[in-house]
């Protein structure tokens, strides 16, 4: 299983070329954010028909987030929209060669996504008070700092070694099911692991959004909690790298 195919299609991987990998993770984690983001809000500000949703709902409109955006770029670039799954792909396939152009399309298309967040929630932003962070980066409930980047490797491990997994059914990565099934996995992580600190389990999710709050005139927004943005970043590549060194040694036996 090379990197630039976490699930298999109809498309040859000798027609995917740098230029259709940066498009599909730019649109595909745009919409991952737009979706995902977008449920933060819709649950989070007022004058929102969700307001007070609650956290199902969240970790329903992040599943479903994954599962639009993987598809949209699963004919482009494999549907990464990760870097923490790009990286653990290239620990399993040893392909490192594209890593830097799937890393740099997610942290900027996560941007994309969170300033169509802005736009779409334009009204509710001014009819709330902040500080808003939340609606665009993940923040801990308890700080502490051990314990908040352990929760985020182990999330971030079980999601790379499942989609290691996943990738090694022909069924189900031919038929394209595997995108679905990771992305009820990213629903199950949030459910089951998401309450210590938001599950970020993706660095890009994390960081482009965060960049956007901070350029945002929103009033009262609050600060970017620059502070505590590396665990989000760290915690996931090191639960990437893991999961991809273990996923490859595991099924290497097979």
């Amino acid at each position: 299983m090379g990197i630039r195919f976490l699930f298999r299609s109809c498309r040859s991987e000798a027609h995917v070329t740098p230029a259709t990998i940066f498009v599909g993770e730019f649109f595909g984690t745009a919409i991952l954010i737009l979706f995902g983001g977008g449920v933060c809000a819709a649950v989070t500000l007022n004058r929102s028909k969700a307001h007070g949703a609650g956290w199902t709902a969240i970790t329903l409109g992040w599943g479903f987030g994954v599962m639009s955006g993987a598809y949209m770029a699963l004919p482009l670039s494999g549907g990464h929209l990760n870097p923490a799954v790009t990286l653990g792909l290239a620990i399993d396939s040893g392909d490192w060669a594209t890593v830097p152009v799937y890393i740099a399309a997610q942290i900027l298309g996560a941007m994309a996504g969170a300033a169509l967040v802005w736009l779409a929630y334009l009204g509710q932003f001014g009819a709330s008070d902040g500080p808003f962070l939340g609606i665009f980066s993940t923040e801990p409930e308890v700080r502490h700092p051990v314990q908040n980047l352990l929760t985020e490797a182990i999330g971030t491990f079980a999601l790379v070694f499942v989609v290691v997994a996943t990738g090694q059914n022909d069924g189900l990565a031919m038929s394209g099911t595997g995108v679905l099934i990771v992305a009820l996995l990213v629903v199950g992580i949030g459910l089951s692991l998401g309450g210590p600190t938001g599950y970020a389990i993706n660095p890009a999710r994390d960081l482009g959004p965060r960049i956007v709050h901070q350029l945002l005139p929103l009033r009262g927004k609050g600060g970017s909690d620059w502070g505590y943005a590396w665990i989000p970043i760290v915690g996931p590549l090191v639960g990437g790298l893991a999961g991809g060194a273990l996923g490859s040694a595991v099924y290497a036996m097979v």
